[in-house]
Protein backbone atom coordinates (compact mmCIF):
# COMPACT_ATOMS: atom_id res chain seq x y z
CA UNK A 1 0.00 0.00 0.00
CA UNK A 2 1.83 3.45 -1.10
CA UNK A 3 1.19 6.88 1.26
CA UNK A 4 -0.91 9.08 -0.73
CA UNK A 5 0.12 12.36 -1.17
CA UNK A 6 -2.28 15.14 -1.36
CA UNK A 7 -1.49 17.63 -4.62
CA UNK A 8 -0.30 21.23 -4.21
CA UNK A 9 -3.46 23.48 -5.12
CA UNK A 10 -2.52 26.88 -5.26
CA UNK A 11 -3.94 29.99 -6.01
CA UNK A 12 -2.85 31.24 -8.97
CA UNK A 13 -2.07 35.24 -8.85
CA UNK A 14 -1.86 37.44 -12.15
CA UNK A 15 -0.31 40.27 -12.33
CA UNK A 16 -0.90 42.47 -15.77
CA UNK A 17 0.52 46.14 -16.66
CA UNK A 18 -2.10 48.29 -14.77
CA UNK A 19 -0.88 50.62 -12.07
CA UNK A 20 -1.63 49.42 -8.69
CA UNK A 21 1.24 46.63 -8.50
CA UNK A 22 1.13 47.21 -4.36
CA UNK A 23 -2.41 45.56 -3.99
CA UNK A 24 -0.61 42.24 -5.77
CA UNK A 25 1.73 42.38 -3.29
CA UNK A 26 -0.13 42.19 -0.29
CA UNK A 27 -2.53 39.61 -2.19
CA UNK A 28 0.47 37.26 -2.34
CA UNK A 29 1.59 38.32 0.80
CA UNK A 30 -1.68 37.40 2.88
CA UNK A 31 -1.62 34.05 0.98
CA UNK A 32 1.34 32.69 1.82
CA UNK A 33 0.85 34.14 5.59
CA UNK A 34 -2.53 31.90 5.15
CA UNK A 35 0.46 28.54 4.56
CA UNK A 36 -1.23 28.28 1.03
CA UNK A 37 0.90 27.94 -2.03
CA UNK A 38 0.83 30.81 -4.75
CA UNK A 39 1.71 30.70 -8.38
CA UNK A 40 2.42 33.86 -9.86
CA UNK A 41 2.11 34.92 -13.13
CA UNK A 42 3.87 38.68 -14.54
CA UNK A 43 2.40 39.97 -17.48
CA UNK A 44 5.31 41.67 -20.06
CA UNK A 45 3.81 45.12 -19.02
CA UNK A 46 3.47 44.46 -16.04
CA UNK A 47 7.69 43.94 -14.93
CA UNK A 48 7.62 47.73 -16.71
CA UNK A 49 4.97 48.99 -13.94
CA UNK A 50 6.82 47.11 -11.19
CA UNK A 51 9.74 48.45 -12.13
CA UNK A 52 8.13 51.82 -12.51
CA UNK A 53 6.63 51.53 -8.88
CA UNK A 54 9.16 50.16 -7.47
CA UNK A 55 13.03 49.99 -8.60
CA UNK A 56 12.80 45.88 -9.34
CA UNK A 57 13.48 44.82 -12.21
CA UNK A 58 12.40 41.13 -12.72
CA UNK A 59 13.84 38.63 -14.95
CA UNK A 60 13.00 34.75 -15.64
CA UNK A 61 16.36 33.65 -14.85
CA UNK A 62 16.58 35.75 -11.31
CA UNK A 63 13.10 34.73 -10.41
CA UNK A 64 13.77 33.39 -7.21
CA UNK A 65 15.80 36.51 -6.15
CA UNK A 66 13.69 39.29 -7.56
CA UNK A 67 10.34 37.88 -5.92
CA UNK A 68 12.17 37.98 -2.43
CA UNK A 69 13.47 41.61 -3.02
CA UNK A 70 9.89 42.40 -4.11
CA UNK A 71 7.62 40.73 -1.86
CA UNK A 72 9.89 41.45 1.11
CA UNK A 73 9.16 38.73 3.28
CA UNK A 74 12.45 37.56 4.99
CA UNK A 75 15.74 38.63 5.62
CA UNK A 76 16.91 35.23 4.50
CA UNK A 77 14.98 36.21 0.84
CA UNK A 78 12.62 32.64 1.90
CA UNK A 79 9.38 33.51 -0.05
CA UNK A 80 7.31 30.15 0.86
CA UNK A 81 5.18 28.44 -0.67
CA UNK A 82 5.73 30.46 -4.38
CA UNK A 83 6.20 29.22 -7.85
CA UNK A 84 6.67 31.20 -10.50
CA UNK A 85 5.88 31.17 -14.30
CA UNK A 86 6.91 33.01 -16.79
CA UNK A 87 3.95 34.77 -18.82
CA UNK A 88 5.38 33.59 -22.07
CA UNK A 89 5.07 30.05 -21.87
CA UNK A 90 1.67 28.41 -22.39
CA UNK A 91 2.87 25.06 -22.09
CA UNK A 92 2.90 26.03 -18.26
CA UNK A 93 0.88 24.30 -15.52
CA UNK A 94 -2.02 26.98 -15.47
CA UNK A 95 -2.08 27.03 -18.82
CA UNK A 96 -4.23 22.97 -18.37
CA UNK A 97 -7.66 22.39 -17.18
CA UNK A 98 -6.12 19.47 -15.44
CA UNK A 99 -3.63 21.50 -13.33
CA UNK A 100 -5.02 21.36 -10.08
CA UNK A 101 -4.95 24.97 -8.78
CA UNK A 102 -7.56 26.72 -6.47
CA UNK A 103 -8.38 29.47 -8.34
CA UNK A 104 -7.48 32.66 -9.83
CA UNK A 105 -6.95 35.97 -9.16
CA UNK A 106 -5.50 38.94 -11.52
CA UNK A 107 -4.68 42.01 -9.38
CA UNK A 108 -4.23 44.75 -10.91
CA UNK A 109 -6.14 43.82 -14.05
CA UNK A 110 -5.43 46.55 -16.84
CA UNK A 111 -8.17 47.23 -19.44
CA UNK A 112 -6.38 44.97 -21.82
CA UNK A 113 -6.12 42.08 -19.56
CA UNK A 114 -10.09 42.42 -18.94
CA UNK A 115 -10.89 41.96 -22.66
CA UNK A 116 -8.71 39.34 -23.77
CA UNK A 117 -9.75 37.37 -20.47
CA UNK A 118 -13.70 38.67 -21.49
CA UNK A 119 -13.17 37.30 -25.18
CA UNK A 120 -11.04 34.19 -24.41
CA UNK A 121 -8.26 35.19 -26.57
CA UNK A 122 -5.40 33.89 -24.35
CA UNK A 123 -2.82 35.78 -25.88
CA UNK A 124 -0.32 35.00 -22.97
CA UNK A 125 -0.53 32.39 -19.95
CA UNK A 126 -2.14 34.82 -17.88
CA UNK A 127 -5.32 35.17 -19.79
CA UNK A 128 -5.00 31.83 -20.68
CA UNK A 129 -5.01 30.62 -16.75
CA UNK A 130 -8.07 32.91 -16.25
CA UNK A 131 -9.50 31.65 -19.60
CA UNK A 132 -9.03 27.93 -17.68
CA UNK A 133 -10.60 28.97 -14.67
CA UNK A 134 -13.67 30.47 -15.83
CA UNK A 135 -13.89 26.90 -18.15
CA UNK A 136 -13.05 24.45 -14.98
CA UNK A 137 -15.72 26.93 -13.11
CA UNK A 138 -13.13 27.77 -10.20
CA UNK A 139 -13.32 30.78 -8.66
CA UNK A 140 -11.91 33.59 -10.68
CA UNK A 141 -11.49 37.76 -9.19
CA UNK A 142 -10.51 40.21 -11.40
CA UNK A 143 -9.27 43.62 -9.84
CA UNK A 144 -9.77 46.54 -12.48
CA UNK A 145 -7.80 49.47 -11.25
CA UNK A 146 -8.37 52.25 -14.33
CA UNK A 147 -10.50 55.18 -14.12
CA UNK A 148 -13.12 55.93 -15.85
CA UNK A 149 -14.27 53.04 -17.78
CA UNK A 150 -14.91 53.07 -21.43
CA UNK A 151 -18.12 51.53 -22.48
CA UNK A 152 -15.91 48.63 -24.66
CA UNK A 153 -14.46 47.94 -20.69
CA UNK A 154 -17.86 48.05 -18.85
CA UNK A 155 -18.99 45.44 -21.37
CA UNK A 156 -16.03 43.59 -20.99
CA UNK A 157 -16.56 43.44 -16.86
CA UNK A 158 -20.28 42.60 -17.47
CA UNK A 159 -19.00 39.58 -19.81
CA UNK A 160 -16.43 38.63 -16.76
CA UNK A 161 -19.25 38.67 -14.34
CA UNK A 162 -21.70 36.66 -16.61
CA UNK A 163 -19.13 34.09 -16.86
CA UNK A 164 -18.84 33.57 -13.38
CA UNK A 165 -16.14 35.92 -12.21
CA UNK A 166 -16.31 38.12 -9.11
CA UNK A 167 -15.42 42.23 -10.35
CA UNK A 168 -13.68 43.67 -7.70
CA UNK A 169 -12.58 47.35 -8.24
CA UNK A 170 -9.62 48.51 -6.59
CA UNK A 171 -11.52 50.84 -4.14
CA UNK A 172 -10.09 51.60 -0.79
CA UNK A 173 -12.41 52.35 2.02
CA UNK A 174 -11.56 54.93 4.63
CA UNK A 175 -13.99 53.64 6.92
CA UNK A 176 -11.37 51.17 9.00
CA UNK A 177 -9.71 54.30 10.03
CA UNK A 178 -6.58 54.02 7.32
CA UNK A 179 -3.52 55.97 8.16
CA UNK A 180 -1.18 55.10 5.66
CA UNK A 181 -0.95 54.00 1.75
CA UNK A 182 -0.52 50.60 2.98
CA UNK A 183 -3.51 50.03 4.73
CA UNK A 184 -5.54 51.53 1.72
CA UNK A 185 -3.86 49.02 -0.17
CA UNK A 186 -4.10 46.25 2.46
CA UNK A 187 -8.09 47.05 2.68
CA UNK A 188 -8.29 46.09 -1.16
CA UNK A 189 -6.32 42.64 -0.58
CA UNK A 190 -8.68 42.11 2.26
CA UNK A 191 -11.79 42.39 0.19
CA UNK A 192 -10.30 39.68 -2.32
CA UNK A 193 -9.23 37.17 0.10
CA UNK A 194 -12.93 37.53 1.96
CA UNK A 195 -14.10 36.65 -1.51
CA UNK A 196 -12.16 33.64 -2.13
CA UNK A 197 -12.70 32.60 1.98
CA UNK A 198 -9.55 33.12 3.12
CA UNK A 199 -8.62 33.84 6.67
CA UNK A 200 -6.67 37.29 7.29
CA UNK A 201 -6.31 40.29 9.67
CA UNK A 202 -5.65 42.92 7.31
CA UNK A 203 -8.24 45.66 8.42
CA UNK A 204 -10.48 46.39 11.37
CA UNK A 205 -13.92 45.46 9.85
CA UNK A 206 -17.50 47.56 10.49
CA UNK A 207 -18.94 47.05 13.78
CA UNK A 208 -22.03 48.89 13.32
CA UNK A 209 -20.11 51.73 15.57
CA UNK A 210 -19.42 55.35 14.03
CA UNK A 211 -15.51 56.32 14.31
CA UNK A 212 -14.57 52.69 15.38
CA UNK A 213 -12.14 51.84 12.83
CA UNK A 214 -10.16 55.05 14.15
CA UNK A 215 -10.10 53.86 17.77
CA UNK A 216 -8.87 50.58 17.19
CA UNK A 217 -7.27 50.43 13.29
CA UNK A 218 -4.42 53.28 14.12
Amino acid sequence: MTNHVPARRPWIVGVSGASGTPYARAVVNALLDADLPVDLIISRAARLTILDETGISFRDNHWDSDLAAWLARAADGSTGDLRYWSATDLAAGPASGSYPARGMVVVPASTAAVAGIAIGLSKDLLQRAADVTLKERRPLVVVPRETPYTRSTLQHLIELHDAGAVVLPASPAFYAGAGSVQQLVDFVAAKVLDVISVPHDLITRWSGRLGAGRITGS
